[in-house]
């Protein structure tokens, strides 16, 4: 597997660094961010590092993830609007955030562990 060392996304797929993840497979983890914008704030990431988004092999399989996501935070924070964007510059491996829209969100963005627990409910639920 392709992974840069000094990589922080790298560290927590490898469990170096601790995250709240809310999703894995083989491919691809989802960790709420650690700056949210709002509450359930997501990263979407493959486990292999790949510095741009459209380097990510098997691309179908990881928009299907950002949309598992975004379609649990809808339930979960019962908000319609569900942002994403693709970026790259701050972190150097390719990620998508994925978050409930701020305006219309109720909930303490930094309440991690709650977050997290009602995504992957509705995950688990197939809300």
């Amino acid at each position: 597997m392709n992974i840069d060392p000094t990589c922080i996304f790298c560290k927590i797929v490898a469990t170096q660094v601790p995250a709240h993840v809310v999703y894995e497979d083989d491919e691809f983890l989802a960790f709420l961010d650690i700056n949210p914008r709002s509450p359930g704030h997501t990263l979407v990431i493959p486990k292999e590092h790949h510095h741009w988004v459209w380097d990510v092999p098997n691309f179908a399989a990881y928009t299907a993830v950002a949309q598992k996501i975004a379609h649990a935070q809808r339930a979960a924070f019962g908000v319609e609007l569900i942002i994403g964007n693709i970026v790259g510059e701050e972190v150097p491996h390719a990620h998508f955030w994925v978050y409930p829209d701020p305006a219309h969100t109720e909930g303490n963005p930094k309440n991690f562990a709650g977050n997290a627990e009602k995504i992957k409910s509705c995950i688990a639920a197939n809300c």
